[in-house]
């Protein structure tokens, strides 16, 4: 009998599979294909402070073993996650979920993680520093360590429950910018986002996206991600919630390897909403393969 359980900055998790935040919604279309209280936990759909539309369409471009997304952070604000989505989600998941927030300002990225800190149902708030900040010129917060602490700090300071910053690889040193983080109180750091990508349309000569450029991701992606676990678990003490091509439990147990605690699953759930599902039931007999009795024990094997 192998053990699949993990504690992710004191969440017990049955398993280490959680859905990534923009891929499973608010939970309730998935929960109306299978039991979704077989998942370690789910990432939300990115919240703001205010309802956002998004950004304008086309926002979704097909790549080869990938995708690109311009989404925009859509969603109907933080008043209504917690007056509407919150309550319908609870009769579907009795167990914890990962609140993935987003922000334009460091006052939002507080205002929001205030609130869904007192929400019972939320065991992690995981905050998504990829977003553009308006008062800098448009430059992504994850960009800069100082923005990325200066954010980390923020959130700290209004909140009890364990702070995961979600990095962006779309920087020089992703290294720097987890030890500031690490060094400005986060309990945990979730790597890596989409890396910023683009298609061309050959009819039209134009990119397929109205935003130009979208995040790419994918299984092609999983290299880099691995790259980067690995590099940020040699450098900080806090634990990682890895992501970034996993489609498979052979994926999350090399996500582990590298130093993950748990795993996400993003794009996958895009392809075939059963994906989740899938690892899951897939994972113990691949541990046996692999001669792994706990998943606890090859956290990092691979240092």
């Amino acid at each position: 009998m192998v053990d699949t359980s993990v504690n992710l900055a004191g969440l017990e998790l049955s398993n280490p599979i959680i859905p990534a935040s923009g891929t499973f919604g608010y939970g309730l279309e998935f929960a109306e294909l299978y039991d979704i209280n077989i998942l370690g936990s789910f990432s939300f759909k990115g919240t703001t402070k205010e309802p956002r539309f998004g950004n304008p369409t086309p926002r979704i471009a097909e790549c080869q073993r990938g995708m690109i997304n311009a989404v925009g952070l859509q969603n109907p604000g933080v008043d209504k996650v917690i007056s509407e989505e919150l309550p319908k989600l609870k009769k579907v998941f009795d167990k914890k979920v990962v609140a993935n927030i987003g922000g334009f300002g460091v006052d939002e990225f507080a205002y929001t993680a205030e609130r869904l800190d007192k929400e019972e149902q939320v065991g992690l708030l995981e905050i998504n520093i990829s977003c553009p900040n308006l008062h800098n010129n448009g430059v992504n917060f994850g960009n800069s360590a100082t923005s990325a602490a200066e954010i980390t700090k923020a959130v700290k300071a209004v909140t009890k429950k364990p702070v995961f910053i979600k990095l962006t690889p779309n920087v020089t040193d992703i290294v720097e910018i987890a030890k500031a983080c690490e060094d400005a109180g986060a309990d945990g750091i979730s790597m890596i986002n989409t890396l910023l990508g683009m298609r061309i349309d050959l009819k039209t000569k134009k990119p397929v996206i109205a935003n130009k450029m979208g995040g790419f991701s994918g299984p092609a992606i999983k290299p880099v991600a691995l790259r980067m676990v690995y590099q940020v678990y040699d450098a900080v003490k806090i634990p990682i919630l890895g992501m970034g091509g996993i489609e498979s439990a052979e994926d999350v147990i090399e996500m582990m390897l590298a130093g993950a605690t748990a795993v996400s699953v993003g794009a996958a759930n895009l392809v075939d909403p059963y994906a989740c599902k899938k690892i899951i039931e897939n994972l113990p007999a691949v541990m046996e393969k692999y001669g792994i009795s706990s998943l606890k024990e090859i956290i990092g094997g691979a240092h």
